[in-house]
């Protein structure tokens, strides 16, 4: 089991990753510019009077470049999740940024994809709150179809780049 406070560094490296991979197509910028952005200023910032978490940088980098070296594969794997008459240029730009932050932990390392998508859904509850209930955190997502939309994505993404891994636990059951 992972110590806590790396969970806590991981998951805020692919926020952070997600952001960056956003800021990238909205502003037209290449990867070394947001990567030097978000390690010199991002990581730990204080806003609204609340200090980020520390991410960890190695794998927001491997994160984010690997996003971009395999962005055309991840892009296709996400068109070929998606219903037949939407593509991935429909989608929200967060959205598209989740979605090949994901892939690109699916394509290029070695993280379990039962986690990747339980950590992208996760991300998702960040960028889009009313997934949850503003007054009981606690209580179910208000919003079941958008996260089960995100859901589905990532898991038929899961399965095309990672068959194995769900043919082993179909093999156990």
């Amino acid at each position: 089991m992972m110590d806590p406070v790396k969970r806590r560094q991981a998951s805020a490296a692919r926020l952070h990753a997600v952001q960056a991979l956003f800021q990238m197509e909205a502003a037209g910028v290449a990867a070394d510019h947001v990567l030097r952005e978000f390690e010199t200023y991002r990581f730990g910032e204080v806003l609204d009077g609340l200090e980020l978490a520390e991410g960890d940088v190695d794998l927001f980098r491997r994160i984010v470049l690997e996003a971009v070296n395999h962005q055309a594969r991840i892009d296709q794997m996400t068109d070929r999740a998606l219903v037949v008459r939407w593509r991935i240029e429909r989608l929200d730009a967060t959205l598209r940024a989740l979605f090949r932050a994901a892939g690109a932990e699916l394509v290029a390392l070695d993280t379990p994809p039962k986690v990747i998508i339980s950590q992208y859904l996760d991300v998702a509850e960040a960028f889009y709150p009313d997934l949850h209930s503003p007054d009981d955190p606690d209580a179910p997502p208000l919003r079941n179809r958008e996260k089960a939309f995100v859901n589905a994505v990532l898991d038929h993404m899961a399965r095309e780049a990672r068959p194995e891994a769900f043919a082993r636990s179909r093999a156990r059951n």
